[in-house]
């Protein structure tokens, strides 16, 4: 594959006005059912969009054309189940891969429209899903609605990393910058190592482990951020080169998420529902987590005392090290996604963690975008609620594992909860606007 890709990059590189056509395709095929198991469209997205990156398409565009063409790719795959229903079996690559349509059967079956949101970031499953949704006649509203969530998402996690390579290629950063990031990057890799190792071979200290090493990269980050000026320069330069009026605006929206009364309400919401359904274990475990980052976070921030960078026109009076909407964000945030993935397969519960995170870490980066604090700012409080979280889950399943929490409990949790973030996010957003300004 590598001379083939080699070719169609240069290729792209000379002809760049192809390059948002390209995108789009290939996020269509990769969600194409059949064709995005067979494609390496992984492979290919993180080349396009790093090309995009290097300065032919601004990020939001990259992202659109990406997220279309996943929905295309969903869509078209749908059709498909819902036209041929059983008889598509019969295609050639089908009946000699009947494990293809097999395990997607599986997972849809037994999880409904959250296999389709989970499934999304699972590879062999991704463009199998929306056709097996098909074939069981699946309602199209409600496949709509949840294929619109989970493109947000999926092309977010897909092509913004791809996307950030290209640039930060591009700009004249710090001479210190590469092997920094390289060193923080090598730190997450371990972190995501031990957590899925652990995780799929089912340790029964795989949480101790995982607070250990979180702890660890905390300490190293707090002890060592003096020496992460490059990275933290050249990233907080990379993301304010890019801001804009457009971007502002949804900015700031997110930013509400993380505000200190908006996750103190929906903690409180949180905790309230799960006491008010005798969900004794889960809501112990929420409130450890929670309460736990919010009080090491205050102490660390009053401890170390970093200065925030100075972008803002009326910059913020209290400390930046760790940031609080990075902590608490993560926290809830990853306090949700392992509720959801309790008694499921080790696959299933990574894939809940990595879709908490996708929300916690826009709220997090928003605070880099907008100049409120450094990456490695945001960097602490992610790796400070991942500690705590480890920490609480370890205790709570000391004797017995946590386990599932009915259907039931989930429809009267997760509308209260999005419904408190909407509200505070939506609430006085002109004000906000005017805080972040620059």
């Amino acid at each position: 594959m590598g001379p083939w890709l080699d070719s169609l990059t240069g290729w792209l590189t000379m002809n760049p006005q192809w390059l948002g056509l390209a995108i789009f395709l290939v996020a269509f095929v990769e969600c194409l059912a059949i064709a995005g198991i067979i494609v390496p469209g992984t492979v290919l997205l993180f080349a396009v969009a790093v090309l995009a990156g290097s300065g032919a398409l601004s990020l939001h565009e990259t992202l659109i054309l990406g997220y279309l063409g996943g929905l295309l790719g969903d869509a078209v795959s749908y059709t498909l189940g819902r036209r041929f229903h059983q008889n598509i079996r019969r295609l050639p690559l089908l009946r000699h891969h009947p494990e293809w349509i097999g395990s997607a059967e599986t997972y849809f079956q037994r999880y409904g429209i959250a296999s389709l949101l989970v499934g999304r970031f699972i590879g062999p499953l991704r463009p199998m899903l929306p056709m097996v949704a098909g074939m069981f006649d699946m309602p199209l509203p409600r496949f709509i609605a949840v294929s619109l969530i989970a493109a947000a998402g999926w092309s977010l996690a897909y092509l913004l990393p791809g996307w950030a390579t290209g640039a930060a290629m591009r700009l004249p950063l710090p001479e210190g910058f590469w092997p920094q990031a390289g060193v923080v990057a090598a730190g997450l890799a371990i972190l995501v190592g031990v957590s899925i190792n652990s995780s799929l071979r089912a340790q029964p200290r795989g949480t101790r482990l995982i607070a250990a090493v979180s702890l660890v990269m905390l300490a190293a980050i707090f002890f060592g951020w003096p020496y992460l000026t490059h990275l933290d320069q050249g990233l907080m330069a990379l993301v304010q080169e890019h801001r804009s009026d457009y971007l502002n605006s949804i900015m700031v929206l997110i930013t509400r998420l993380g505000d200190f009364r908006t996750q103190f309400v929906v903690a409180a919401v949180l905790v309230a529902l799960l006491l008010l359904t005798r969900q004794w274990r889960p809501a112990f475990f929420a409130a450890a987590t929670l309460g736990g980052t919010a009080i090491c976070n205050a102490g660390l921030k009053w401890f170390f005392a970093r200065a925030r960078p100075e972008v803002l026109t009326e910059p913020l009076t209290s400390y930046s090290m760790p940031s609080g909407h990075s902590s608490a964000s993560f926290a809830f945030f990853l306090t949700l996604a392992v509720l959801a993935g309790r008694s499921q397969p080790p696959r299933m519960r990574l894939t809940w963690i990595l879709l908490g995170c996708l929300p916690a870490l826009s709220i997090a980066m928003s605070r880099v975008y907008l100049g409120v604090h450094w990456p490695t700012d945001v960097l602490a409080g992610g790796l400070l609620a991942c500690c705590v979280c480890a920490v609480s889950l370890t205790v709570i399943q000391y004797r017995e594992p946590l386990y599932a929490m009915s259907l039931r409990v989930w429809w009267l949790i997760l509308p209260a909860c999005v419904g408190v973030l909407a509200f505070f996010a939506l609430h006085a957003l002109p004000h906000a606007l005017q805080r972040y300004s620059y």
